[in-house]
């Protein structure tokens, strides 16, 4: 049976890692989440005087939540998959079907998603855009960096994810196998 190099798992042990240092660093946004909703919910039903920040608070960190930690989901085989089909078919095949989708697929759109984010992000940055969404009207260019940022983590994720894709497509091996994860 062949083995990677150990450059090779060096590369995706790396990449992997930095994905999970980031990913725990991106969890801990359920603090201002949760602190915001929770300090609104008491300002807003207790004590009868609504805040004007909890809103754009909850909005923002659950967005950048949930964009930031995709790659950590990535990581983790999180994403949606048709198991009662995948689960069925070989290390080998799923190798070969994942190259491809990264290849055809998600380096494509990963890139189309970077290229027009970064621009909407520096155009955000030079007019200061602001959000609607409440009186408090913050500045919203931060939110808007999240977007090319979560793309280029995806990006990054995505070659080890690919790494691991082509070792199975080459061997029938895989090289991680992923927790059945449940939602």
């Amino acid at each position: 049976m062949a083995t990677p190099s150990r450059a090779y798992m060096r590369t995706i042990r790396a990449i992997d890692r930095t994905t999970t240092i980031v990913g725990g660093i991106v969890a801990c946004l359920i603090i201002p989440l949760v602190l915001s909703n929770t300090i609104e919910v008491i300002m807003r039903y207790f004590l009868k005087q609504p805040t004007v920040w909890a809103s754009d608070i909850t909005v923002m960190s659950y967005g950048a939540l949930f964009m930031l930690g995709a790659a950590y989901a990535l990581l983790k085989g999180a994403h949606v998959r048709t198991d009662m089909f995948w689960d069925k078919f070989s290390d080998r095949k799923k190798g070969v079907i994942d190259s491809i989708a990264f290849i055809v697929f998600f380096f494509p759109t990963m890139a189309i998603l970077f290229y027009f984010s970064f621009d909407d992000f520096l155009y955000a940055m030079e007019i200061e855009e602001r959000s609607t969404l409440s009186t408090w009207q913050p500045i919203i260019w931060p939110m808007r960096a999240v977007i090319p940022l979560a793309a280029l983590l995806l990006m990054f994720q995505g070659v080890s994810e690919l790494m691991k894709s082509l070792w199975a497509a080459r061997t029938g091996t895989a090289l991680v196998h992923h927790e059945k994860v449940e939602v």
